[in-house]
């Protein structure tokens, strides 16, 4: 275990100053049945999915009244960002705009323009490398600029984005946490012979080698949070837990290569070598969203079950304080650094606190040549 800066390390100002809003991008979700189709169209814009198969694809929206929780999610995280910045001093309008659903991030944008929010810094609700987690964001975010320069009248405004922030310690000590009260879920006779899964949705093979600026990133930084969970869940119980990393929510045609294994296939692995028990921790998502309450707590705790292997799965980092607090530690980093300050940037674990801009082939698109200028100078 490692840490570029204590963890206790104060941020003396409250100055946000070059920026005059916080824009939270997320991915957006339906939110009711006649919802779904359409959002998965825009999902899959581009591939000619027919209609029909959208439906067949959406069936585990439906068995949750089709309504995804990301949405509701993500009001609940920008009122606790508004709270925190308040009760730190800190004035600052809070914007939130999707990319598949509404709000959407054109409108939000033509909201903000129309406040006279002149630049703004992007908090994605993705806290890894890669094309789909990063870039596709920033590609994006630039279309809806783009449009709005079209339009005439006053200039959208300058987007940034905030850093990645998968070892941030806002975000890795709420998974801790939640591991440690996983594991005190688990029948006190399997509790120390626990497995630890770290589950993060899968990529395509060739989007890991092209995350980052150097490729292999996305991998990368999960490894890199999960051995840092692992090693603070040791130094709290004593004993280092065996785990892995493994994937969820593959899609796309069979004939890709993507990253495995998936959930389920290693939780068979794990019952065919008599494992007593496991822990399965969402290290790649920062909210119970569809992935985690479907992929997870439907179809995964359901193979479990089948299996005989007692399982629980730990909570993601959702509205946390901690997590909370970061978006504001990630927010006044950025901005003394924008006013070209050495502000302190925090980062727990193997690997340095991530780039603040993105270079031109950072998380390359793998199918066209999309620009993506936010974030990048």
């Amino acid at each position: 275990m490692s840490e570029s800066v204590p963890e206790s390390q104060p941020v003396l100002s409250t100055d946000v100053s070059p920026y005059d809003a916080l824009l939270l991008v997320s991915f957006g979700g339906p939110e009711q049945p006649e919802d779904v189709v359409p959002f998965l169209r825009n999902v899959t814009a581009g591939r000619d999915i027919p209609d029909e198969r959208l439906a067949e694809v959406g069936e585990h929206y439906y068995a949750f009244g089709g309504r995804s929780p990301i949405n509701d999610q993500n009001r609940a995280l920008a009122a606790a960002i508004r709270e925190d910045l308040a009760g730190a001093g800190v004035d600052l309008p809070i914007y939130w705009g999707n990319r598949n659903w509404g709000p959407f991030l054109l409108d939000e944008l033509r909201r903000m323009r129309d406040d006279g929010v002149r630049r703004a810094l992007c908090l994605v609700t993705s806290a890894y490398s890669s094309y789909s987690g990063c870039r596709q964001y920033r590609e994006d975010l630039t279309v809806a600029r783009e449009a709005l320069l079209a339009e005439g009248g006053a200039p959208p405004p300058e987007l940034d984005k905030a850093r990645v922030y998968f070892n941030h310690p806002g975000f890795v000590e709420p998974m801790v946490d939640a591991t440690l009260a996983a594991l005190a879920d688990l029948p006190d006779d399997v509790r120390r012979e626990a497995e630890l899964v770290f589950v993060t949705h899968s990529v395509p093979e060739q989007m890991n080698e092209a995350s980052g600026p150097l490729g292999r990133a996305y991998v990368a930084q999960h490894r890199s949070t999960a051995a840092e969970v692992v090693e603070r869940v040791r130094l709290e119980t004593g004993l280092r837990h065996g785990a892995e990393l493994v994937y969820c929510s593959r899609s796309g045609s069979p004939r890709i290569p993507w990253l495995e294994p998936d959930v389920n296939d290693h939780l068979r692995a794990l019952a065919t070598r008599g494992a007593k028990a496991v822990v399965l921790v969402p290290i790649g998502f920062v909210s119970d969203h569809m992935e985690v309450v479907y992929d997870l707590d439907t179809e995964a705790l359901a193979t479990a079950g089948e299996l005989g292997l007692p399982c629980v799965r730990a909570a993601t980092a959702g509205v946390d304080p901690r997590f909370v607090a970061m978006v504001r530690d990630l927010l006044l980093e950025r901005a003394a650094g924008e006013r070209g300050e050495d502000p302190v940037r925090t980062a727990v674990g193997s690997l340095p606190a991530a780039w603040d801009r993105c270079a031109p082939g950072c998380c390359t698109n793998p199918r066209s040549t999309r620009p993506a200028v936010v974030g990048s100078r």
